[in-house]
């Protein structure tokens, strides 16, 4: 199927142009450009109308999960009949396996995974692998390891109809995935057994297959949604079964790996005796060897991905398998990239690598695990440029390493649709700006309009919070520490006005979409760093910027240099607005936006 974009929208200000020349561009093979687009342009719609043009699988890079979730919900609402997809991390909670040698601490690995976001990630990677009209929208977790795509469609299951197979011989090659017999618990990534039928819960948690079997032979293939007490109804005449786990190995290849890993673990345990490290050669072969026997024993264990060169047959060094290599693998003849907010996103693909080795290193020394372990790590980004085919960045504020990539292939998009223009600004003293803050909102509220409050750190997003909660301003925060479906709900409940004021840090900056705010009150705005530079500045101001009375408040003390560029930039696009409206006979109008749920359970 092709991809159809399907909006009342229609390209309007700088979009039309922006479409025609990034199309071109791609037609014509240029590797590398900027969509370098003010907030409120229609960046979306501009991408989308990009991917209807050009026809190709697509993977859009986001720099974190709230983001990548307000992307997916409008790539689904524009390609309804397209298979769009979103790829985060899926921890909740996350405490990464670390020893610290100082005070001989180590920190197991902690985690708490979040099964609806499991199974979407699954949903994705399939459908990577069968269609050419599929979306993911991902985070940049998204470099992360997720083991080999050819192991992965070479282990893939593929079910016909009247296939001459013994029911017995068919459960065990549902082992073989990682489905789990459960009669009891079904849910997804399990299965079940009546007699001769076979209930299979898709690890997706789209659907269940049901097997029948009549003499040693497939007699009927058919399926239903889960929860909705619909009858079964025919699954065609054949149909592909993925693993319910990454990193699933074939059992030829298996007990190599396990083979190989023995070997492995017997060459470190003598380098630490010889180097008299007693206690730690006894606690890596006993982690070791338990890892062994529960691979022997099921295929998997815990933390499977630490030995996951072995099961990859992967040299030292070598670079792991992201979903960036599944694109790849599956589309040879080309994907497009986009790389959303670029400016953020782009730093923080060259970190991780870094920064997954230091902590590795550590527990490798100190014998919480084999030196193979370095080798399940994200992408390096030399490693990832080279998986690059065409790419688009995205920002309003596109860093130095952007803009020469693409040399002259900047493509900008500063006129909104609507004619609405960058935000006013205003300075203001830091004395009292808590009352002054006090009587913005409430200025704001009569009006029904919303607000952001933008702090330097958690705990005064959450005192400030509180503060005006107190005073009866309704009101919420939102940091990190919010949980990764949480914040969706908390941007929706703002829109809808169940809260007046949102409170945040860096999480209010980039591609939030809330066109009732008109009001962004940035405090400390004087405090010169990495949340008040002059791109962070530009891009905290652009919240305001899908409001006709759109405004901006800067509590200083004192005008910094990072201020007097943020302001001069803004100003700049303001003079090209407002001549264009001039010239067009423009009257600015407010944004209209649907407010839909985000496409993920309540749960």
């Amino acid at each position: 199927m092709n991809f159809k974009l399907i909006s009342n929208l229609k390209p309007k200000g700088d979009q039309p142009k922006a479409i025609k020349q990034l199309s071109h561009n791609l037609k014509s093979g240029v590797k590398n450009q900027v969509l370098l687009g003010v907030t409120g342009s229609g960046k979306t719609f501009t991408m989308a109308s990009v991917i209807e043009k050009i026809q190709k699988p697509t993977l859009v890079i986001s720099p974190n999960k709230t983001l990548a979730a307000q992307l997916y919900q409008e790539f689904k609402e524009f390609f309804p009949n397209n298979a769009v997809h979103y790829f985060v991390s899926y921890y909740d909670y996350y405490q990464p396996e670390a020893y610290i040698p100082q005070s001989d601490t180590y920190i197991e690995k902690d985690a708490k995974i979040n099964e609806e976001i499991d199974r979407l990630r699954h949903a994705a990677v399939q459908d990577v692998t069968l269609k050419k009209d599929v979306i993911v929208v991902a985070s940049v977790s998204c470099i992360y390891n997720i083991g080999s795509p050819k192991n992965y469609e070479n282990i893939s299951l593929e079910i016909k109809l009247k296939q001459g197979i013994k029911r017995k011989s068919f459960l065990g090659l549902l082992t073989n995935l990682q489905y789990q017999r459960n009669d009891i618990d079904f849910k997804p990534g399990t299965f079940r057994v009546r007699g001769d039928i076979i209930e299979i819960y898709i690890v997706t948690g789209e659907k269940i297959l049901r097997i029948e079997f009549s003499e040693d032979r497939i007699y009927e293939i058919s399926e239903t949604k889960p929860g909705l007490g619909q009858k079964y109804k025919s699954a065609g005449t054949k149909l592909k079964l993925f693993p319910a786990h990454f990193w699933v190995t074939p059992q030829d290849k298996l007990e190599i790996a396990i083979g190989n890993i023995k070997l492995e673990l017997e060459e470190k345990l003598k380098e630490l005796k010889r180097e008299k490290k007693l206690l730690e050669a006894e606690r890596l072969e006993q982690r070791t060897n338990y890892d062994l026997e529960m691979l022997r024993e099921t295929g998997w264990c815990h933390g499977i991905e630490n030995y996951s060169s072995h099961m990859e047959f992967r040299k030292p060094g070598q670079a792991p398998f992201s979903l960036v290599d599944y694109f790849g693998y599956f589309n040879p003849e080309g994907f497009l990239m986009f790389i959303d907010e670029s400016h953020i996103s782009i730093p923080q693909v060259k970190a991780m690598a870094v920064q997954d080795k230091i902590r590795k290193e550590t527990l490798i020394d100190f014998g919480f695990r084999l030196p193979s372990a370095i080798d399940n790590r994200p992408l390096t980004f030399s490693e990832f440029a080279k998986r690059q085919k065409q790419t688009i960045y995205v920002s309003a504020t596109p860093a130095d390493f952007e803009k020469q990539k693409s040399e002259k292939n900047i493509v900008e998009q500063l006129i909104r649709p609507t004619g609405l223009l960058e935000p006013s600004i205003e300075i203001k003293k830091t004395k009292n700006q808590i009352k002054g803050l006090i009587g913005e909102i409430k200025k704001e509220v009569k009006k029904k309009q919303r607000v952001l409050v933008v702090t330097l750190t958690k705990r005064l997003a959450e005192e400030i919070s509180d503060y005006l909660i107190e005073r009866g301003i309704k009101t919420q925060y939102l940091h990190s520490e919010v949980k990764t479906l949480e914040r969706p709900e908390i941007l929706k409940n703002l829109r809808e006005g169940k809260y007046d004021v949102l409170v945040g840090i860096n999480l209010l900056r980039e591609g939030i979409d809330l066109p009732e705010v008109a009001l962004v009150v940035i405090l400390d705005a004087d405090k010169e760093g990495f949340l008040r530079n002059k791109t962070t500045l530009i891009q905290t101001m652009g919240r305001a910027a899908r409001h006709p009375e759109g405004r901006i408040i800067l509590y200083a003390d004192k005008i910094t240099q990072s201020m007097q560029l943020a302001i001069k930039e803004i100003n700049r696009r303001r003079k090209i607005q407002e001549d264009y409206n001039k010239k067009h006979k423009i009257t600015p109008k407010a944004i209209i936006k649907d407010i839909r749920d985000w496409g993920f359970s309540k749960k």
